[in-house]
């Protein structure tokens, strides 16, 4: 894979809370220097992204409800209308962690069926916290809520301190429990080496700060 279709598979990320405005414009001029595939930011943000990404067909993604989605049913739709509102592209919303631990399948289905009525959505699992046999349930409910897409994690998620093959291992269940879906790999993920295995391992999106650093190093390999 040459770098310019690499690029298509990243979400150039910059969730940082002390993120200025310079900080994020240079992170949405990078994507459309490289050809990411999206730009994901805070909410506060998307409405000032989708202002430098017009004209483009790089996606505006926004991150909700880190890092275990546990606010209340109505404030989560409102942030998800909010960001539609905004001109977010795609929802990256984090399942309400604590419910599914408690087995509560069906307030964690509706909830999220709600949420992707309003946009296309990519359900953050946080499979740092989960067990094998919760990701496969996690990514079977995601399946049916009408995500178009199950993401491991965020900031603050287990996982990112895990090795990559503890990750790769993760997305080989989202994929076994939500096998008609797009699979997101985040999480700490800084290398070519890590995006690579996490492809390999079967991801379709990576979501990753380190976006820019992945690409010279493809392009340095040529």
């Amino acid at each position: 894979m040459d770098s310019k279709e690499l690029a298509k598979k990243l979400d150039h990320t910059n969730i940082k809370l002390e993120a200025t405005e310079t900080d994020i414009r240079k992170t949405c001029e990078e994507a459309k220097q490289y050809g990411f595939r999206g730009v994901c930011v805070n909410l506060g943000w998307v409405k000032f992204v989708r202002q430098q990404l017009n004209g483009t067909s790089i996606k505006v993604v926004v991150l909700l409800d880190p890092p275990m989605g546990l606010s209340l049913f109505e404030d989560r739709i409102a942030m998800a209308k909010k960001a539609k509102e905004d001109g977010a592209d795609d929802l990256d919303i984090v399942m309400n962690i604590v419910d599914l631990k408690y087995e509560r399948y069906e307030k964690v289905l509706s909830d999220l069926k709600e949420i992707c009525k309003i946009g296309d959505t990519k359900v953050i699992i946080g499979s740092g916290y989960l067990t094998d046999e919760e990701i496969l349930k996690a990514s079977a409910i995601i399946q049916e809520s009408g995500a178009i897409c199950v993401k491991t994690a965020t900031f603050k998620d287990p996982l990112e301190n895990r090795e990559i093959e503890e990750k790769c291992r993760h997305l080989r269940l989202m994929r076994q429990g939500a096998p008609d879906l797009l699979v997101k790999a985040a999480g700490n993920i800084k290398t070519l080496s890590d995006v690579e295995k996490a492809l390999e391992a079967g991801a379709d999106i990576i979501g990753t700060s380190s976006s820019v650093a992945i690409i010279k190093e493809a392009e340095a390999r040529k």
